[in-house]
């Protein structure tokens, strides 16, 4: 079964004769286009992309054949409203977790004879698992940033800011292939690496010190995700220990992936070893997340989660121990479950280096 055909599967049990999808991730999901602004509207017979006169031309060469395009001038609402009474749709599933309350007041204010139905995640439940297609740019888009990193090697040191790092990655990520960074790539020096999700500053990298780099592109629409942490000159003998720590916490992990496990359980294989190592109250964030479209998807890993991985979900593995006031250490590799195990995509090194 096709993907809208599994998400209009859900449409009697919800009460609904059509989905509005706004959110732009699943919009590409469903139906190939790759631009700013648009919609759908899925209906039991028929499938309508909408946006405006900016992406007329581009909306005839990526939107699927199974979709009519609809170019607005003005008022989507309004246009849509059309569809609507011409189609005699009743009730209209929206994604709640996406639309705007001032969105949903506005469908609401333009369709008051129809009824809008708050519709959660439905569409997530099967982005998470990839195609074959989704699968290959996901690699290709890991391999780009492997590459990335095994030039940004050559040039970090001491002396140069975490800016100046920040801004190779993105030159470097664009001018090996892809169109941009999934998001601005984090640069976190000294004691700033205890920062799990810190900004790059001004902060000038410097000797006997960790460095932890997350990072990742875009490739088609499907993104990287990677995090490697390394060390300039002698650094604490602390700093060592839990670099070895969350390495072993991140291997054991990820052994541990396969279809049909909970994500709490693979949770549960860094978490308690960095517990049981005495660290765990510096380890406060989720294990990992889902990797697609969006750079956090679904499923979410963490200890409260009973998801089972299923085969085809790309998944980030990425424990980390944060001790203030010392540096913090986060290994990050990017997964493809299979059957019995998982394809790892990442090749860059994850033992410590010093330069």
């Amino acid at each position: 079964m096709d993907r809208i055909s599994l998400v209009k599967s859900n449409f009697k049990s919800l009460g609904i004769d059509a989905l509005f999808v706004k959110n732009l991730s699943n919009i590409r999901y469903l139906s190939g286009f790759s631009g700013s602004a648009g919609a759908l509207l899925l209906t039991k017979d028929k499938d309508y992309f909408i946006s405006d006169f900016r992406y007329k031309t581009q909306s005839k060469m990526e939107v699927y054949d199974n979709f009519e395009i609809l170019i607005y001038k003005q008022n989507s609402y309004g246009y849509v409203g059309d569809y609507v009474k011409k189609l005699g749709l009743k009730k209209i599933g929206y994604e709640s977790n996406f639309l705007t309350v001032n969105d949903a007041e506005g469908l609401k204010k333009e369709f008051p004879s129809v009824k809008f139905v708050a519709v959660n995640s439905l569409i997530e439940k099967y982005t998470s698992q990839k195609n074959e297609r989704e699968i290959d740019l996901t690699k290709k888009a890991v391999e780009i940033t492997d590459r990335v990193f095994a030039k940004i090697l050559t040039i970090i040191k001491p002396g140069l800011t975490e800016n100046d790092i920040s801004a190779e990655i993105s030159y470097y990520h664009k001018k090996y292939g892809a169109s941009g960074d999934s998001f601005d790539p984090i640069v976190a020096s000294g004691v700033r690496s205890a920062f799990p999700h810190a900004r790059p500053t001004n902060k000038k990298i410097a000797n006997n010190e960790l460095v932890t780099l997350d990072f990742g592109c875009v490739v088609e629409g499907m993104k990287s995700d990677m995090t490697r942490t390394i060390a300039f000159g002698k650094i604490p003998a602390e700093c060592k220990k839990i670099y070895n720590i969350v390495l072993e916490a991140q291997v054991r992990a990820v052994n541990a992936v396969k279809a049909g496990i909970t994500v709490k359980k693979i949770d549960s294989f860094a978490r308690g070893y960095i517990k049981a190592k005495g660290y765990g109250n510096n380890f406060g964030h989720g294990l990992g997340h889902g990797l697609g479209y969006d750079i956090h998807e679904g499923p979410s890993i963490n200890p409260r989660t009973d998801y089972k991985l299923l085969v085809n979900n790309i998944v980030t593995i990425e424990p980390g121990i944060y001790v203030e006031g010392l540096g913090g250490v986060r290994i990050e590799d990017d997964v493809v479950v299979k059957e019995n195990g998982c394809e790892i995509l990442n090749i860059s090194p994850k033992e410590l280096i010093t330069l």
